[in-house]
């Protein structure tokens, strides 16, 4: 009897032994599962992350500005630029529209002035023209626009051409032709007499130093047959008009209405063309506080915003298909100047406070193309500086060197620090220097 009753304790014995046995072993196995389990988990979670991470990047808003992406040969829009993202803008003004005001507003001056500007009494009315950058879309329509209004243009395939022409005084280049006008009864005959795109010796265009040294040699080769300076901006217009047109009285035309060229219309200056600044800078800011607040494009533009911020529909259009908010060019002449002689005031009717409650700050990166650019440097950037603090925008200012694309992309390594993008290239060929960036 004692033989089986130890007999059955050390079964029992062995059972339990067995039996903890198995629970240590399954103890021993499953927290390298539970560990394997959680590392995939894990893994999965930093994959999304990443995902998002990535989605959220490309989707933020980016508003090209100034300079619309396009090819610089043929001015034809980059349309996978302007659609990078569903958040994607260009603002800037209508070129076009601008440039026949330009021209026409030089046209309306020489029909007035004619007589008396025929210096040298030879019955051709001679201008000059300075030439910002073959390759920009606007520039090459303010060339346009100027040679279309003065009968100097020459079509090929159904396109006025752009080309600088050197110099023209007997009227046989190619590129141009003599046009004519009657005036007071007699006819003159209107012709350019030299043009060239102001690019430096790094190779920075619409540089108003080489506009200054260009209109010194066309003065000593052939002075007193200039009788009218055109210019494609105020920056090169001022160096010509300061370097020798003012002392010699003949009258410069110039385009976007910086306080300088302004100011100086009293002194002699023919006139410019406002591009209305103020609004272009505003729709640059805007555009992004709309997107980064939900979407409704209208507000602040179209419609009232809360704190009454609204544009009229006089001062700026929007074309879908481009993707493009396009601020209207008004003429700045004698009769009007005053009242366009501070080019760094914000638009009255879209000048108020947001509450930053309701619009919470949010940090932009924003670049322009060329700090020696006049017309950035002493219209836009001001104006910029002043609406960010009222749409509560942090805005980080990135400047150029007008020369290289990298002197301004290697300054945006951390495009997840930003909220979104304000791009003036330096090229409009090269958008995809600064969306690959922001992939």
């Amino acid at each position: 009897m004692k033989k089986l009753m130890a007999l059955a304790l050390s079964s029992v014995m062995v059972l339990g032994l067995a039996a903890c046995g198995q629970q240590k072993d399954t103890k021993a196995t499953k927290p390298a599962e539970t560990k394997q389990a959680e590392k995939k988990q894990e893994e999965t979670k930093v994959a999304e992350s990443k995902a998002d991470t990535k989605t959220a990047a490309t989707e933020k808003p980016v508003v090209w500005w100034n300079r619309q992406p396009s090819n610089s040969t043929t001015g034809e829009l980059d349309m996978e630029a302007l659609n990078f993202n569903k958040n994607t803008y260009y603002v800037g003004f209508d070129a076009n529209q601008g440039a026949e005001l330009q021209g026409e507003m030089i046209k309306k001056y020489i029909e007035k002035n004619g007589e008396k500007l025929d210096r040298n009494k030879d019955g051709i009315i001679g201008y000059v023209l300075a030439i910002g950058d073959i390759g920009h879309n606007d520039s090459v329509a303010r060339t346009r626009g100027v040679r279309k209004a003065l009968g100097t243009a020459v079509e090929k395939d159904g396109v006025i051409l752009h080309d600088a022409v050197g110099t023209n005084v007997d009227g046989k280049a190619t590129v141009v032709k003599d046009g004519e006008m009657e005036i007071g009864g007699k006819k003159y005959i209107i012709r350019e007499l030299a043009s060239q795109e102001m690019k430096n010796s790094a190779g920075a265009t619409w540089d108003a130093g080489t506009a200054g040294n260009a209109i010194s040699t066309w003065s000593s080769s052939f002075g007193d047959q200039i009788d009218i300076v055109a210019s494609n901006n105020d920056g090169m217009g001022m160096a010509m008009f300061n370097g020798w047109s003012n002392a010699n009285k003949v009258p410069t035309f110039g385009y976007d209405a910086n306080t300088d060229a302004v100011a100086a219309i009293k002194d002699g200056y023919g006139g410019t063309i406002s591009q209305h600044a103020d609004v272009q800078a505003y729709l640059t800011l805007r555009v992004l506080r709309n997107v980064l607040d939900g979407g409704n494009m209208k507000a602040g533009i179209d419609e009232a915003d809360d704190a009454g911020n609204v544009l009229t529909k006089d001062v700026f259009k929007y074309v879908e298909k481009e993707r493009s908010f396009y601020a209207l060019n008004v003429a700045v002449t004698a009769d009007n100047y005053q009242e366009f002689l501070d080019a760094t005031k914000p638009y009255e009717p879209a000048s108020k406070q947001l509450d930053e409650a309701k619009h919470p700050k949010k940090k932009i990166w924003l670049n322009t193309y060329n700090s020696a650019d006049n017309f950035l440097g002493s219209t836009y950037k001001p104006l910029l500086q002043k609406y960010d603090k009222l749409l509560n925008l942090e805005v980080e200012y990135v400047d150029g060197d007008g020369q290289n694309e990298s002197n301004i992309t290697n300054r945006l390594g951390d495009p997840a620090a930003y909220d979104g993008f304000g791009i003036n290239m330096i090229k409009t060929d090269n958008a995809a220097s600064y969306t690959q960036l922001l992939k």
